[in-house]
């Protein structure tokens, strides 16, 4: 399946309905109904909660628009996904962190939110499908290593692959089937990876598109093989890479060599409930294909927003 318009964006946009409506309630989709998530900092780089959908202004190409909507993400029932790189030297650096996985989960995970397991080398494996308990998906990622995974549901197609990573089909089959089919306003995935590709049939910007037309949150944790001769030419594309798609769609990426993954996942929960979430109705509304720029900024001067860079209108 191609990637949905872009501007199809969470119809049952639970976190903006008035009192009184329920999880069950029907929402009609609006095709240029445009929707993003977004964190905010102020001059010394501390996450700003508690701003009022009147502290900002939005603009698309320049474009002023009218917010419809706006929420806190705390507010916001969350989907997650884990995608996990089991490639070569990847698949033993998760092991010494399942305590501070389980740890993360059960800190951002509520009831109502939900998490999905990944599994990735040379091809793509659901190990655990949305789930609001952390004790199923760390199992399943123990799982995973104990049997490797060719009893489990081969998420990308059919493909004759010959070499071992498809890093660019994990993220976006894990967008494509599970998080571009959810209701929910707030969806994140957590990548562990290199950043290094060599078996998928989509590309990098095909990745950064799908997150982007689904208003998906990249935190790319890398993970890079320490080599006694030092680094090679590799390694800094796999850094350039997880830096990017972590810009272009509101994330923040993380150097597992550099900080402890305790700390790192303790950031992304913070940022992932500190952040907010607003919609607003295109007033260009062609699908013509063109990349839609974007912006967002707080009124008051001293403060940087965070967000994805913008969309494809298809």
């Amino acid at each position: 399946m191609r990637l949905r318009a872009a501007a199809v964006c969470l119809a049952a946009s639970l976190a903006f309905v008035p009192d009184g409506f329920t999880q069950n309630t029907t929402f009609r989709a609006d095709v240029h109904l445009v929707n993003v998530g977004f964190s905010v900092r102020d001059s010394a780089g501390r996450l700003v909660p508690n701003l009022k959908q009147e502290d900002f202004e939005v603009s698309e190409d320049g474009a002023p628009q009218k917010i419809a909507f706006f929420a806190q993400s705390a507010d916001v029932p969350l989907d997650l996904g884990l995608v996990v790189d089991f490639s070569g030297s990847q698949a033993e650096f998760i092991k010494a962190h399942h305590k501070d996985l389980d740890t993360f989960l059960k800190k951002a995970l509520s009831s109502r939110d939900r998490a999905f397991l990944v599994c990735f080398g040379n091809h793509v494996r659901l190990a655990q499908d949305f789930t609001s308990e952390s004790r199923d998906v760390v199992d399943a990622l123990r799982h995973f290593e104990k049997e490797g995974g060719s009893d489990l549901h081969e998420f990308a197609p059919h493909e004759r692959r010959i070499l071992g990573t498809a890093f660019y089909d994990a993220i976006f089959y894990s967008i494509d089937k599970r998080l571009a089919a959810s209701d929910r306003v707030r969806k994140a995935l957590i990548v562990f990876s290199d950043g290094e590709d060599n078996s998928s049939g989509h590309h990098m910007l095909e990745a950064i598109e799908a997150a982007q037309a689904n208003d998906v949150l990249l935190f790319p944790i890398r993970y890079t093989e320490k080599l006694k001769s030092g680094p090679i030419a590799r390694n800094r594309y796999g850094t350039q890479v997880m830096a990017r798609l972590a810009k272009e769609t509101g994330g923040a990426d993380f150097d597992a060599r550099a900080k402890d993954l305790a700390v790192s996942f303790a950031e992304i929960g913070e940022e992932l409930h500190s952040a907010y979430r607003l919609a607003y109705h295109s007033s260009n509304p062609q699908s013509d294909d063109s990349f839609r720029k974007v912006s967002i900024r707080v009124k008051e001067p001293g403060y940087t927003v965070r967000a994805k860079t913008g969309y494809y209108a298809r």
